[in-house]
């Protein structure tokens, strides 16, 4: 297990190098300037157009619906898990690089979400496909058909091995096990190693519940989503903000390490480039595992909008990265810092747990209690989404058949039942590597119709009336 540990990490480090980091920013950068800083001065219209569904819009689930179906698979154990792993690897100034990866990830998510409307595919019965394949395909041309057959095939297995269920599934029987059986009491032997039955019990839990919604299909996963995203983002923010009202007077010191972490300033005399790069390492690469900007994950979803207008949804989509990073892995990150859990020695969610039971004002089982709760909801919500978008994935290199779909979901849920089995670090190595692997075909296709993106984008903002 040590020497597969070893290769993980090996390879993590090779796909998440400078190169591929170098490309998410420059690709974020060059779609900021090009649609004229979009993210910051059409914001607050973002952010209207969130909650204010498009009438005689094609498409099959709201704009609203297609938001959350792709927040309920963004926001995930990333905002509590990643942002704490992201912390214990590279110190408090990786919180400083989500903040920028986030920044310029959110004009990559608008020209996501704007290219997967004006590409998409509409069947006669209504049925919608979209996404990353298809605005390769037809936006590049058809001899790029290969980089959509990619981006397709790597998006399946990121479902299934990667963001969607490993890493999700893991998260919740962690933080199950932490509240229900710390010492592991009442634990059983399997596959060579002991596990508590809080763990077994809930990983099955999990896996049944799941099955009942994924087989149901999209309309069903929007609709649990609709409900369940808000309520568990109000939630989550409501704790986070009691615990820094509590320790305001913490606050200024805690921004004051994040930037100072960020560049190296507090690192031992020659080791401040160093510093700076583990930060910047960890920090983008958690930042896109929490958000997904550039991954092109979250253009399937917002495909199948009710709507008309690639620009309003590529403005809706853009909201899912503000709502992700910027509010809710700030706080997360926040909170850790300002209680030093991150540096005594702790690892996943155990970080976050002791963040909240050293910060709230609330017995240690409460605070516990919250936090488990949050990412029950948090991680659920994300198998269910990460489904969906491994399904299309299928869907586009099956051409429409339905047995591959129905095989991958079972295989999809059997892989959410042994999830729980698998090693803290190992689930986030693989994670990382499927996750920049699957990035590369969409910033490239980013890239190259950046300038459809912002011919459109700033013809759609000189109409009158907007």
């Amino acid at each position: 297990m040590e020497q597969l540990n070893n290769f993980l990490t090996w390879a993590d480090d090779l796909v998440w190098g400078i190169p591929l980091i170098s490309l998410v920013l420059l690709v974020g950068l060059l779609l900021t300037v090009r649609t004229g800083f979009l993210q910051v001065i059409h914001l607050p219209k973002a952010l209207r157009f969130m909650v204010q569904n498009e009438e005689g819009g094609k498409g099959e689930v709201t704009s609203f619906g297609a938001l959350c179906t792709a927040l309920s698979a963004t926001i995930g154990t990333g905002n509590i898990v990643g942002v704490a792993t992201a912390i214990v690897a590279g110190g408090p100034g990786a919180l400083f690089w989500m903040w920028l990866a986030a920044f310029l990830g959110m004009a990559t998510k608008y020209a996501e979400g704007f290219l997967a409307v004006k590409y998409r595919h509409i069947e006669e019965d209504g049925h919608v496909l979209g996404g990353p394949f298809y605005y390769i395909e037809k936006g590049m041309g058809p001899k790029w058909k290969w980089l959509a057959k990619l981006f397709a095939f790597l998006g399946m297995v990121v479902g299934m091995m990667g963001i969607g269920t490993f890493t999700q599934v893991n998260g919740i029987t962690t933080a199950a096990n932490s509240f229900f059986d710390p010492n592991n009491q009442f634990a059983v032997t399997l596959f060579g190693k002991p596990y508590s039955w809080s763990v077994i019990i809930t990983g099955l839990i999990v896996a049944v519940c799941a099955g009942l919604v994924i087989i149901g299909g999209l309309k069903r996963i929007a609709k649990v989503a609709e409900f369940v995203v808000p309520f568990m983002a109000i939630l989550y923010v409501g704790v986070c903000l009691i615990l820094l009202i509590c320790n305001y007077k913490a606050i200024p010191g805690a921004i004051s390490e994040v930037i100072a972490g960020a560049f190296g300033l507090r690192a031992a005399a020659g080791g401040a480039l160093g510093a700076m790069i583990v930060a910047m390492q960890k920090g983008i690469a958690r930042g896109i595992f929490s958000n997904e900007s550039g991954l092109g994950s979250a253009p399937i979803a917002a495909a199948a909008a009710k709507t008309n207008s690639p620009v309003r949804q590529g403005l809706v989509s853009m909201t899912g990265t503000f709502i992700d990073t910027i509010i809710i892995c700030t706080m997360t990150g926040l909170c850790i810092v300002i209680t030093g859990a991150w540096n005594i020695g702790l690892e996943g969610v155990n970080v976050t747990t002791r963040a909240f039971q050293q910060g709230l004002p609330f017995a240690p089982e409460v605070s516990s209690f919250l936090l488990m709760l949050s990412l029950v909801f948090f991680a659920f919500t994300t198998i269910l989404g990460w489904d969906y978008y491994s399904e299309r994935c299928i869907e586009y290199l099956a051409r429409g058949k339905r047995t591959p779909v129905i095989i991958y979901r079972w295989l999809y849920i059997l892989a959410v039942f042994i999830g729980p089995y698998m090693t803290v670090k190992a689930v986030w190595n693989i994670a990382d590597i499927f996750n920049g692997m699957m990035a590369f075909p969409n910033l490239v296709a980013l890239f190259v119709l950046s300038g459809v993106v912002a011919r459109e984008t700033k013809a759609y903002f000189k109409s009158p009336g907007l």
